[in-house]
């Protein structure tokens, strides 16, 4: 066997069906697209989600929920967890410049401080929001908080 004898199998390869070329071909007229409408017709497009005259299936469901527009989503940490970090990326300072740096929050991410677990170190916060216990338990522990706009 040689390139120059390579072949495809036996009945693989068929021949381009001709469509509209005259009644003598068989598939002259209407080029078996059957007769008037909208899908005989060239250039037919069928719209996202038509399901032929069903009723579709975004109308079918029942609208649920509200979406805020006004919400301010917050990249949470907790007191347990600022100690950990604190030790992992040897900081100082618990900023969004020091978070971001890390790669522990996105570029625009707002940052909020909770309260659960306790803080050992002193450090000093630079973050966008923080809860009550957690305020009293940072400034118990000597660190400092300042709360960005």
């Amino acid at each position: 066997m040689k390139l120059h004898n390579l072949r495809p199998a036996e009945g693989a390869v068929h021949k381009e069906k001709r469509l509209g070329r005259g009644e003598a071909s068989g598939k002259g007229g209407t080029s078996t697209k059957g007769n008037k409408g909208g899908q005989s017709r060239a250039g037919y497009k069928s719209k996202m989600a038509h399901e032929g005259g069903q009723m579709p299936i975004q109308r079918r469901l029942p609208k649920r929920g509200f979406k805020n527009n006004n919400r301010i989503e917050y990249k949470v940490f907790n007191l347990g967890q600022i100690d950990e970090l604190a030790d992992k990326y040897e900081i100082s300072e618990f900023s969004t410049e020091n978070l971001y740096a890390t790669g522990l929050i996105g570029k625009t991410d707002k940052v909020k401080i909770l309260g659960s677990g306790e803080i050992t170190g002193k450090l000093n916060f630079k973050v966008n929001a923080i809860s009550e216990s957690a305020k009293s338990a940072i400034e118990a522990a000597g660190g400092t908080i300042e709360i960005l706009k």
